[in-house]
């Protein structure tokens, strides 16, 4: 099981990364610290390689908790009692401001992460020791980083500044928002750069950006952005990769077999010394047997997503449990009603799983593939893919989509919707799906959060989306330091 990205940076490469790379607070604080330093590091191969771990590290910390804004916003979940942190009752009744600190957080460290890429673009040409190719790797490497850090940026914000050098901090106070388009295009650019200089991945270290994770993303914007005969080049790239979906849906959250066919690019963990927090996140606060001893409970699936659960598709059960038992009850005690997300639930120290999150799957791919074939008037071809994960999931062919089930535009929408939201429930597409596709105002306007099954009763919560939510608001607090003549906030915030 490879874990060389996780090991390298447990060995004392990260503290070498974070010296050199000061934790800026915002994207006026785009120069390090440690600007001295300057004058020792950047100077060999290893210094070079220990600052691109500097961009996966940034990553690695934070996706994990990407969900309190993406899951956050959707219809797959709601805040327990247990989880009040700041921000998320905002979130939780879709009632946003631009004061709320998680954006703020989200945005931070996104743009921390550009600066560690965008400083290892500016001195990668310095040493001279490099071997061969791995010039060219290392740069690859911090452009698709900053592309994926720019995607994720651009999805929840619309344009940001666009930031694609070494600036000293006088330099950044007047940096303007760039347009959506621009965005997106700094974001291809440097995906087709990096599909020319990343090797492949079999011939590149486990967790680190290959050719294959460059040209998939590549197909994922160009989703995004409609155009659907640029996405249906890459994505038929990516089929002639080796990926394939696993034979079952479960092997893809056990750490025996994390190091799968379909994972394209994931983020790597050690349980205990360089772990995640997600497995624990979502598990009940007073644990779960043979999984850990105790939980966040920081949120709890809805019913309106479980109940679309059919009995016989195997993704049921391995992404929600809906009985839980205390370890603390005595054995005679029945299990009862308390259904918690334990797609991530492996044994694992609290708040430091080992089990890697993936961040492209061919999942992914595959459900992109069956609408980009639809938009291409190609129906038939794109129930071809739908069925593929479709057939995953049940492990026959009984469940299939037929043409009368996707007879007009409306109705494969639906049928494509539900798939992702069945295959990916907390891996944070659900939000992005239902904005890019226009549906977020429809479907987020009632939302059933908690079933009794003692009566049948349900608790259904009434939220008012609002156009301008497809977008979040910029941080208050980014605005209040450069002005809002520099940063301008997003329609319908203030």
């Amino acid at each position: 099981m490879t874990r060389t990205i996780v090991k390298q940076l447990t060995k004392g490469v990260l503290l070498a990364v974070l010296l050199a790379f000061g934790a800026c607070n915002n994207i006026l604080e785009l120069t390090p610290d440690s600007e001295l330093t300057e004058a020792n590091f950047f100077k060999t191969a290893a210094d070079m390689d220990g600052a691109v771990l500097g961009i996966y590290s940034n990553y690695q910390s934070r996706f994990p908790r990407d969900w309190t804004i993406s899951e956050m916003l959707s219809d797959n979940t709601y805040r327990t009692g247990y989880f009040n942190i700041g921000g998320i009752d905002e979130l939780n009744n879709l009632s946003i401001t631009s004061e709320n600190p998680l954006f703020a957080s989200f945005w931070q460290s996104c743009y921390q992460g550009i600066f560690r890429a965008n400083s290892v673009i500016f001195y990668i040409a310095n040493p001279t020791d490099y071997a061969e190719n791995q010039q060219a790797q290392l740069t690859g490497e911090a452009l698709f980083m900053r592309s994926l850090l720019y995607f994720n940026l651009v999805r929840v914000f619309g344009g940001v500044p666009l930031v694609t050098s070494k600036l000293t901090v006088q330099e950044t106070y007047g940096v303007p928002r760039s347009s959506e388009p621009q965005v997106y295009q700094q974001i291809t650019e440097d995906l087709k750069q990096a599909i020319d200089l990343l090797p492949m991945k079999a011939a590149i270290a486990g967790g680190r950006a290959s050719k294959e994770a460059a040209v998939s993303l590549l197909a994922k914007v160009y989703v995004y952005l409609k155009e659907w005969d640029e996405a249906k080049t890459y994505l038929d790239m990516v089929e002639g990769f080796n990926f394939q979906l696993e034979p079952e849906f479960k092997s893809l959250w056990s750490i025996s077999s994390e190091n799968n066919e379909e994972v394209i690019f994931a983020m790597k963990y050690l349980d205990g010394e360089n772990g995640q927090p997600l497995s624990t996140d979502f598990l009940p606060y007073f644990g779960v047997t043979g999984i850990s001893s105790r939980g966040n409970e920081n949120i709890f699936p809805t019913w309106s997503l479980y109940k679309l659960y059919d009995d016989e598709d195997s993704r049921k059960d391995e992404t929600i449990t809906p009985y839980w038992k205390s370890p603390n009850s005595p054995p005679a005690d029945p299990a009862v009603w308390y259904p918690f997300v334990s797609k991530f639930a492996v044994q694992h120290t609290p708040n430091s799983s080992g089990l890697d999150l993936p961040v492209l799957r061919y999942a992914d791919m595959v459900l992109l593939k069956a609408e980009v074939l639809y938009y291409l008037s190609q129906p038939d071809l794109a129930l071809v893919e739908l069925n593929r994960v479709r057939e995953r999931a049940f492990g026959n062919e009984e469940h299939h989509y037929t043409s009368a089930d996707i007879a007009s535009e409306a109705a494969f929408l639906d049928k494509l919707l539900l798939e992702r939201r069945l295959e990916f429930a907390f891996e944070n597409e659900r939000w992005f799906d239902l904005v890019r596709t226009g549906r977020y105002m429809t479907e987020l306007k009632s939302v059933e959060r908690y079933y009794n099954p003692s009566d049948g009763s349900v608790q259904t919560v009434q939220l008012n989306p609002q156009e301008h939510h497809r977008y979040m608001p910029i941080p208050r607090s980014q605005i209040d330091l450069v002005g809002p003549d520099v940063l301008q906030q997003n329609e319908g915030y203030n």
